[in-house]
C-alpha cells in the first residue's frame, strides 16, 4: 500500500547507528546515506526515510517483518546493544496471534521499534 514513509530525527548520526544495528539481523540497511537523512530499506529502494528534525518529536510504532524468529531474538539484542530500552523482549504474543512471535524496543527518539516473524516455529 505506502512506496514510502518519512519520520524525524533529532539526531541523524545516533538515529543511523541505531537502525543500523537493530535491522543488520533483518537484511535490512541503509539505502541512503546524506548529511541530513538517511533511506533505510534494500539498495536502491528504502522505503523508510529519516531526517533531521529540530521539531519536537511524536513518537510512533514501526514494525519490521523477520524472516525467522531468530532474527527477532538478533534485532532485540543488537537495538539493546545500540542503547534502545526494551519494551517486550522476543516472544510469542498469543493475543495477536497464535504465531506472532516479535520483540519491541525504544529506540533514540522515543520510537517504539518492533520486530515480528509470523511464521509457527
Amino acid at each position: 500500500m505506502f512506496d514510502h514513509i518519512g519520520i524525524g530525527a533529532s539526531d541523524i548520526a545516533r538515529t543511523k547507528a541505531f537502525f543500523r544495528a537493530a535491522l543488520e539481523p533483518l537484511g535490512i540497511g541503509i539505502a541512503s546515506d546524506g548529511t541530513d537523512s538517511i533511506g533505510i530499506g534494500p539498495p536502491g529502494k528504502p522505503g523508510m526515510w529519516i531526517g533531521a528534525t529540530k521539531s519536537k518529536l511524536t513518537p510512533i510504532h514501526i514494525a519490521f517483518t523477520a524472516a525467522t524468529r531468530k532474527q527477532v531474538d538478533e534485532f532485540y539484542s543488537r537495538a539493546i546493544a545500540a542503547g534502545a530500552k526494551d519494551n517486550g523482549p522476543p516472544g510469542v504474543r498469543a493475543d495477536y496471534s497464535p504465531t506472532y512471535y516479535a520483540a519491541f524496543v525504544i529506540g533514540p527518539d522515543g520510537h517504539n521499534v518492533e520486530a515480528v516473524c509470523h511464521r509457527a516455529e
